[in-house]
């Protein structure tokens, strides 16, 4: 294949259709939501199903598939390795701790997204006592790593908010 960029005030690309390559077999994937793959490595608690993987797509920088955690459930303390991790949250309402005791927490709603940084201690708590918390899940790598660990929670987590030049503390927190 052959791709050119056209310069000038508006940049076009053309591609050169006449290659060998064989976009049909080795192009765009579909993975329907009712074929995704429970094989995969598990963290008691919740359910992971595969639906991007190399062996499905022939993905090689990435892995997603989803999450369920049953109401009022929350799984064991664990860590991906050097994988980083991002979840958004589909519907319910999602409960982060992390840290060496998980000692940090976090909630996350309906179009939230949270980030895990490689080898952090986490566990993801569904915050409802009778809603299933649904999440997307994808991570930067292929490798199905799943450290459980036997950690011993602090007993009260401390609040964490996210905070930047945009996002502040909430109105009567003095935490800032």
């Amino acid at each position: 294949m052959t791709i050119r960029v056209m310069a000038g005030t508006q940049r076009r690309i053309y591609m050169d259709t006449t290659s060998t390559s064989n976009w049909r077999d080795h192009g765009v994937k579909v993975i329907p939501g009712s074929q995704l793959d429970l094989n995969t490595a598990q963290t008691p608690g919740m359910t992971r199903a595969a639906a991007i993987t190399h062996a499905r797509t022939g993905a090689s920088k990435l892995w997603a598939g989803t999450v369920i955690i049953e109401p009022n459930a929350k799984t064991g303390a664990h860590h991906h390795g050097a994988l980083e991790s991002v979840i958004y949250v589909v519907s319910g309402r999602a409960r982060m701790r992390w840290g060496e005791r998980l000692e940090f927490i976090a909630e996350a709603g309906p179009g939230d997204f949270i980030y895990v940084p490689p080898f952090v201690p986490h566990q993801e708590i569904n915050a409802s006592k009778d809603e299933i918390l649904s999440c997307v899940l994808v991570r930067s790598g292929q490798e199905p790593v799943v450290v459980n660990l036997d950690i011993e929670p602090v007993e009260t987590p401390g609040d964490v908010y996210w905070i930047d030049p945009i996002h502040q503390h909430p109105p009567g927190d003095d935490l800032h």
